[in-house]
This record gives C-alpha cells, sequence and structure tokens, in this order.
C-alpha cells in the first residue's frame, strides 16, 4: 500500500482508485453488519488479546484512523474486556523490527535485539496473544517468542475473525494455543 501510494505520487500518475487496506474493510463490514463477527466464544475463556500496529499500515500510510479500525475489529472479535493496549500504540508503537526487509536480510541476531523492546511491551501487557496484522510483524513477533520463550502467542488478525465467524477450520490452526485450538470447532 505504501510502495503503491508514494509510487503514484513521486511519479504523478493519474489514477481512479483509492487505496485502502483489508483492515479499513473489515472494520467497514462488521459496521455494516455484512462481516457478522461477535466475541461470544471469549466470554468465558477471558483469553487477553493485544494488538501489534504495523509500521507501514499505520505510520507511513493511513495513520491512526486506521489503528482505530484496527482495534474496533479486534474489539468486536475478542471482546472489549479482553482487549489490552500496548504502551505506547497507534502511531506511537515501537517497531517490532521485521519490517523493510529486515526479516530477509540475514542478520537473525540483529534483528532479534532490535526486538527486545517490542517483546518487553508485549510482556508488560500480560496478553496471552498478540495479533498482528501484517506478515513481517507476524513473522517477527513470533519469532521473538519462540526463540526466547516469552509466553505469547502470535495470531494473524484473519485467523481471529474467522474462529469469532465460527469457520476457522482444523487445518488454519496452527497458530493458536491449547486454549483456543478447539474453539467453535464443529463437531468436535
Amino acid at each position: 500500500m505504501f510502495a503503491v501510494r508514494a509510487g503514484l505520487q513521486k511519479f504523478n500518475i493519474s489514477h481512479n482508485f483509492e487505496i485502502q487496506s483489508i483492515i479499513q474493510l473489515y472494520a467497514q463490514w462488521v459496521r455494516e453488519g455484512k462481516l457478522k463477527v461477535n466475541s461470544d466464544w471469549n466470554k468465558d475463556l477471558k483469553v487477553k488479546f493485544t494488538v501489534q500496529d504495523p509500521c507501514q499500515l499505520v505510520r507511513k500510510t493511513f495513520g491512526d484512523p486506521v489503528a482505530e479500525d484496527l482495534r474496533y475489529v479486534v474489539k468486536s472479535v475478542v471482546g472489549e474486556e479482553n482487549f489490552i493496549d500496548m504502551v505506547p500504540n497507534r502511531s506511537n508503537n515501537y517497531c517490532c523490527g521485521g519490517g523493510g526487509g529486515f526479516l530477509q536480510a540475514g542478520m537473525p541476531e540483529e534483528r532479534r535485539k532490535y526486538g527486545e523492546m517490542k517483546a518487553n511491551q508485549i510482556l508488560n501487557t500480560g496478553a496471552a496473544y498478540c495479533i498482528t496484522p501484517c506478515h513481517n510483524c507476524h513473522a517477527q513477533v513470533h519469532d521473538l517468542s519462540e526463540i526466547r520463550h516469552h509466553p505469547w502467542q502470535t495470531t494473524h488478525l484473519w485467523t481471529l475473525i474467522a474462529l469469532s465467524l465460527g469457520v476457522l477450520g482444523e487445518a488454519e490452526r496452527e497458530y493458536l494455543g491449547e486454549d483456543l485450538k478447539n474453539v467453535a470447532m464443529y463437531g468436535a
């Protein structure tokens, strides 16, 4: 998204389309009732979640409005009472250290060292899960948890949307902990 927008602006390319994030569309569809998510599955479980604000999406492209849409969707899916925001957050959130090609740069120790601030930020929430709407953030946050044996699970936003809809397949639960592996499983 950022690269497309920057390219259109830099080269003054006329276009007749709007660039949006899927998160903006999820929020719109939830508000309109087209995406009928709910958090009932987590009422008794009370599993706590936090969310990573991706740098490219929030800080560099759409700003705090998309961060608000992200929180709206997450709270609709896991329950407002089960959401714990990182501090700082939104446009001021810390970078996870995985973007900008760093994941593919072949310097895992440097990337992990940079990510310590993010790991501590996640740990400070006490959340059992960190929701990552960005692939680079997901890979980095998951790696930070795995390499240091931190207690949080890292999961994609879509995984929780599908879980809340009751349509998450058995093979799509790779990033869920034992506490959620069988939630809303039909026939289980």
